[in-house]
């Protein structure tokens, strides 16, 4: 860590006061994105989806459970993984406690991910997840809304994931959906980010940007190297899993 001068409260509250004008230009900034992203053309979903739910076949537009949006949250965990990866469930973590309040503003919640309904809800139940969580194992969604890439296109080398501009780094890649349904039903996809674009949305990491260490990732062999299931901390954080453990 870089070494900081140590001030009387004044001139801390001066050098604050400066940064304050920088963060409340971000704020503008950002509420100028929002308002942009709002505002983005929409596409018609054709194509017909069918999950596998813990009580049998769910449609895609049963997932909005009544209301006008939905929220998805990619989950990586393969079909041979026993676990979720490590990565995604630090974000789960977050928005688990979400879901009353997106309810109340007209929001569902829900996470996807190719594994199969039984491995879904173990893992749920280890991890005292609540939120409705549906496999994808038996249709093509997350390869049309690229979070999950063939060996073919992995080969290829042409970059897929996050519009074309983020390299392969896997077969199953991480991503956030939204979609909005109308009233005669009709459902329409509205926005995804991946890759960086997910850590507006990890809560976590906008706490630990707050911190003199920061996210305290340099060094590591990859920036979420120590992030570890919840249940895996402690006592022995060495036994930790990774994405395909």
């Amino acid at each position: 860590m870089q070494q900081h001068r140590i001030v009387s409260r004044q001139e801390w509250i001066a050098a604050r006061k400066a940064h304050l004008a920088h963060e409340k230009e971000f704020s503008q900034a950002r509420e100028r994105l929002a308002e942009e992203r709002r505002q983005l053309p929409w596409v018609k979903l054709d194509k017909t989806y069918v999950f596998d739910g813990p009580a049998g076949k769910v449609a895609f537009a049963d997932l909005f459970r009544g209301r006008p949006q939905l929220v998805v949250q990619h989950v990586m965990f393969a079909p041979d993984w026993e676990a979720a990866c490590k990565s995604c469930s630090f974000w789960v973590d977050g928005f688990e406690r979400m879901v009353p309040h997106l309810a109340a503003r007209d929001t569902t919640m829900v996470a996807i991910s190719l594994a199969p309904v039984a491995k879904l809800e173990a893992f749920k139940k280890r991890m005292g997840w609540t939120f409705d969580w549906v496999s994808s194992g038996g249709n093509d969604f997350n390869h049309d809304f690229g979070v999950t890439f063939t060996r073919d296109e992995i080969a290829n080398g042409e970059p897929k994931y996050n519009f074309g501009t983020t390299p392969f780094y896997g077969p199953e890649l991480p991503g956030i959906s939204v979609f909005f349904r109308d009233e005669a039903g009709t459902v329409f996809h509205t926005y995804s980010c991946f890759a960086r674009g997910l850590d507006m949305m990890n809560a976590a990491y906008q706490y630990l940007d707050l911190t003199p260490l920061g996210r305290h990732e340099e060094g590591l062999p990859y920036p979420m190297d120590w992030v570890r299931l919840r249940d895996q901390y402690a006592p022995d954080a060495a036994k930790a899993g990774c994405c395909h453990s």
